[in-house]
């Protein structure tokens, strides 16, 4: 079944290149949704295209300029041999606080809007042994105050503590328990940073509960790829959202109010680019159907689940793949016990 959508979706995609070069004198047009709907059958295929049978330039054009979804919160997952270890450190360690908890899966809190995930890999989409082909930066303004305190703690780093006058950016990299990179990041007076700078100071930090005062201003999830280009374009396009730092070989997106994600070049990286990656990237929004409809209209964008799903009750849910290969996860979490504190947390982006 896969192979015969895929050869037809193929089709299709010539098939519309060609009609849109001939313009109001070819044959009536083919869209990314229409190819999309091929993939969901005639129930989704019908409520995306509201039951029309073609689409013009211009009613493509439009959808484009439609408002894109909310996005409240980023949020990665990570996976783990021992669950209960990885959040121990996370909460004694790095002071985040757990705000809901699945069993399987504990969600934490980093940023004001930014979260992380500890999955029971047992129970995930991912094996813990998977390359971790992801860095989650922690930004702050105190990275000199987190280096001593990790070292206190007997954290062990990829990279030393490097502060140096003039650069761009200052920090170390830390390891967690089971080896995911976590970069300690400050982003200085720069040039290369005057769009990010003043975003920054209007972030009221979240102070963590161990240190003296530790704060966190926001978070960048690092991402690894051969070709940096079409992912810039993809997540352009699906996201609606605009480069707002350039290092070259290293671009940075904002996704939420202090979530970021950066695309790397896997040869000049922490990490190289991989076929396959120990990470889910998940975004937190309050209408997960907006987004699925949406998503359907991308054609770089493949969803590994081909409906909404429900979670343990808890949350509407679906999966896919950007084109690099990363699980690309939107989460719309109910009203429900066991979820109190996130949405209340949630509710304050809305």
């Amino acid at each position: 079944m896969s192979e015969t959508f895929d050869r037809l979706r193929a089709a299709l995609v010539e098939r519309y290149a060609i009609q849109e070069e001939l313009g109001a004198g070819g044959m009536a047009t083919v869209t990314r949704l229409q190819i999309a709907g091929l993939r969901f059958g005639a129930g989704m295929f019908l409520a995306l295209l509201g039951c029309t049978g073609g689409d013009s330039i211009e009613n493509r054009n439009s959808r484009s300029r439609q408002p894109v979804p909310t996005i409240l919160a980023n949020n990665a997952f990570y996976y783990y041999e021992d669950v209960d270890a990885a959040e121990q450190f996370y909460a004694t360690t790095l002071g985040l606080r757990t705000v809901s908890d699945f069993g399987f899966a504990k969600i934490l809190q980093v940023a004001p809007t930014s979260y992380l995930t500890l999955v029971d890999a047992d129970s995930g989409m991912h094996s813990s042994s998977e390359p971790k082909s992801v860095t989650l930066a922690i930004v702050t303004e105190q990275v000199e105050n987190w280096y001593d305190h990790l070292t206190d703690a007997g954290v062990s780093f990829r990279t030393d503590l490097l502060v140096v006058d003039g650069r761009p950016h200052d920090g170390f990299v830390a390891i967690d328990p089971e080896g995911y990179f976590l970069e300690f990041e400050r982003f200085n007076e720069h040039a290369e940073n005057e769009r990010l700078i003043p975003r920054l100071r209007e972030i009221e930090p979240l102070t963590v509960a161990v240190g003296d005062g530790l704060t966190i201003s926001a978070t960048v999830l690092w991402l690894y790829y051969n070709v940096l280009s079409p992912i810039q374009r993809f997540y352009e396009q699906a996201l609606g959202t605009r480069m707002i730092v350039d290092q070259g070989w290293a671009k940075v997106y904002p996704t939420s109010r202090t979530g970021f994600i950066g695309f790397v070049d896997g040869a000049r990286g922490l990490h190289r680019a991989t076929a396959e990656k120990g990470v889910s990237v998940s975004f937190f929004t309050d209408d997960v159907e907006a987004w699925f409809a949406r998503m359907a209209g991308q054609p770089d964008f493949e969803f590994r689940t081909e409906e909404l799903g429900d979670e343990s009750g808890r949350v509407r849910t679906f999966v896919g793949y950007d084109p690099g290969r990363y699980f690309l996860e939107w989460d719309t979490f109910l009203d429900t016990p066991g979820n109190e504190e996130l949405v209340a947390l949630l509710e304050r982006e809305r």
